[in-house]
């Protein structure tokens, strides 16, 4: 991180709340329409992403915990019935493949009124599927000289890092229906398959880190990379959900960092029509190419990188940000971001609009906007927030359940 005099908490308070009203609108009702306003006979379409921290480090761990009732899971439904979206993807939620824990949730969480919450929430429809994380590769992969492990070892040489397969999994709930049929996934994808991929090398020694036999196996999703079509009043929305691995836990050869840039960097080239693409850019089911020039869409996720602050490389971020086919607008922001930042250590050498942070992770590290609802170009932004309220707000008991805030827009035609 760049090193900078630190300022003054309260005048960065000040700045803070300043850049907040200046930047974004991070109400969370729907601005009321005014007479002569296109809006005014439009309902718009919410979006959001929220990483909502609800895993076990042992498989079945969070049915046993829902079924149980779980205060931690409360406060989350308490969120979504606060801000309601209409389609959520909610990363780090531990996967199943009867899908109990999807179940548990919706029918014991989000269609019971929560205390601290709003009105029951109802969500028809829903998408799950299998990822990376846990999954055994039976290769070394962290390159100890040996395959599994103990304790929290063992994680190292899954596909993608995790205690069991499903851990740290995504969901996508919808109230309008979603074409199951015609998902994509990428999850088997080959890292090495990516032109230009950045395969990690050892600094002092120049030579790749993976052997050659494993790095032709690796792949580059570290939970999974889907393409989820929805039927919304807006017309067909294609939600690019995907959660890339954290740019930390590696060592002097970075292979995390360059993970996660090739991860995100992934969905841009699945939106960039390329010579070439068929010959690698294939999902699950062997259908090649990416993403038609009419589709329109919104990449949600938490991606774990921020525009400007942290240890990642914010190469790819910035570019997906500014894609020609994603929409031009203000970043989400929200009141609570600014406050805490100016509060908390950590913070004080960054250089990004905390205002748009979505989440806080410790004085090492800093608060950080690593979580993304991005539309596509051709849509209108009616609003957008970070569920971030200030700490003397009666929700900020509920926005603290997770690390990461709910990030959301609000979509017209």
């Amino acid at each position: 991180m760049t090193s900078r005099r630190p300022i003054a908490l309260a005048a960065l308070a000040a700045l803070s709340a300043l850049v907040v009203a200046a930047c974004v609108r991070a109400d969370l009702q729907t601005p009321a329409p005014q007479p002569g306003n296109p809006m005014a006979d439009s309902v718009p379409l919410r979006v959001a992403s929220y990483n909502v921290s609800l895993y076990d480090e042992d498989a079945g761990g969070l049915v046993q915990r829902l079924e149980l009732g779980n205060a931690h899971a409360r406060r989350i439904a308490a969120v979504l019935q606060k801000v309601r979206p209409d389609i959520v993807l909610l990363n780090e939620f531990d996967y199943d493949p009867e899908g109990r824990a999807a179940d548990l949730f919706q029918r014991r969480y989000l269609e019971q009124a929560q205390a601290e919450g709003g009105d029951a929430l109802h969500y028809p429809y829903r998408y799950l599927a299998p990822v990376n994380t846990g999954v055994p590769s039976g290769l070394d992969l962290d390159g100890n000289g040996s395959v599994g492990g103990a304790g929290r070892e063992r994680g190292n040489d899954a596909w993608g890092y995790g205690l069991h397969p499903g851990q740290y999994g995504m969901l996508v709930l919808s109230k309008h229906p979603i074409d199951a049929a015609r998902v994509r996934s990428f999850q088997l994808l080959r890292w090495s398959t990516m032109p230009g991929a950045r395969r990690p090398v050892d600094p002092a020694t120049g030579v790749p880190f993976h052997s050659d036999a494993v790095w032709e196996q690796l792949r580059l999703s570290s939970k999974s990379h889907w393409d989820v079509p929805v039927a919304t009043p807006l017309g067909e929305v294609h939600l690019l959900a995907a959660h890339p691995t954290p740019p930390a836990f590696d060592g002097p050869e970075k292979r995390n960092v360059a993970r996660n840039h090739d991860e995100i960097r992934l969905w841009r080239e699945y939106l960039t029509p390329a010579p070439g693409q068929d010959a690698w850019l294939c999902d699950d089911a062997g259908r090649c190419g990416g993403l038609e020039q009419d589709a329109r869409f919104v990449i949600l996720g938490d991606l774990n990188s921020d525009p400007v602050d942290g240890n990642g490389d914010p190469a790819a971020i910035r570019s997906l940000i500014g894609h020609p086919r994603v929409l031009r607008h203000e970043p989400p922001a929200s009141e609570g971001a600014a406050l805490a930042a100016a509060s908390e250590p950590g913070n004080e050498g960054h250089r990004g609009v905390h205002a748009h942070d979505t989440g806080r992770f410790g004085p090492r590290v800093g608060n950080l906007r690593l979580d993304y609802a991005l539309p596509s170009a051709g849509f209108r932004l009616a609003g957008s927030g970070v569920f971030w309220p200030p700490p003397d707000h009666p929700d900020a008991a509920i926005a603290a359940a997770s690390d990461h805030h709910l990030v959301w827009v609000d979509l017209l035609d």
